[in-house]
Formats: C-alpha cells, structure tokens, sequence
C-alpha cells in the first residue's frame, strides 16, 4: 500500500476527505433546526402547454434548491451562514445545522432572507449542473 503524497507522512489524500467535514463537531451541544429542503424551476408556457422544452417535475430538471430553517427565538444579527459547493453550515447561540446538500450549488450566487415574523431563514441557491439534454440554459 503506497501513499501517492508529495509529503511522505500523509496519511490520506485530500479528495478522500469529505467536503464539509471541517465543520463537523459531534461535541457540539446546539441543537440541530427543524428545516425544509424544496426545489424550484423556472417554467413557461412552451413548458406547460407544449412541452417542448423536455422539462419533468423530477428534481434533475430543478435550477434551485430552497432551504427553510426554523429558527425560534433567533435574531438576524446572530446568524453565521457558510456556503460551499457541497455544504450548508449555520449556526446561531442556540442551533447549529451542517446540512450536505443534494446537488453541488454555486457558492456565491445564492440569497438568504430572514421571515422575523414567522422565525424563518429562507436560503435560495442555484444548482450548478453540468449541462445536458434537460439543463441547456
């Protein structure tokens, strides 16, 4: 058994490390919000009517993924959000919420927006797909 490393006393590579587990601290007492994952598509009339366009309802024809996280009790200044490609870290004085995402999202085009009234974080992103016969635009 080799280690194909440039530093000889590596003991794994770092494609066998799994993205997001840098975040994860099982000694972490917070517990974990209650959350929604739905995902989203952009659809018109050539889609509904005509169907031309080849979009189904399956989650692989989906351009967002929305992600709804109670958070009781919480004000907007005490929330840390993190967004990788692969992973959504939050965490507040009382939660804390490291969700691996179904599909890989771009990181830096996405929103979050904070219902006070209902107590909920509303976390958009968009997936990053590699194109094909459905995903073309």
């Amino acid at each position: 058994f080799q280690v194909k490393s440039e530093n000889k006393k590596t003991i794994w590579n770092t494609e066998e490390v799994p993205e997001g587990s840098e975040f994860d601290d099982s000694w972490d007492p917070r517990e974990k919000p209650e959350y929604e994952i739905s995902f989203k598509q952009h659809v018109g009339t050539e889609d509904v009517f005509f169907g031309m366009t080849g979009k189904d309802p399956s989650t692989a024809c989906c351009e967002d993924i929305v992600i709804k996280i109670k958070l009781p009790e919480t004000k907007y200044s005490d929330i840390t959000l993190d967004i990788q490609d692969k992973v959504l870290d939050l965490r507040t004085p009382k939660k804390k919420l490291l969700l691996h995402l179904p599909y890989p999202v771009n990181s830096k085009e996405g929103r979050a927006r904070f219902l006070s009234e209902e107590e909920i974080l509303e976390v958009t992103l968009r997936v990053s797909r590699k194109f094909d016969l459905i995903n073309f635009s």
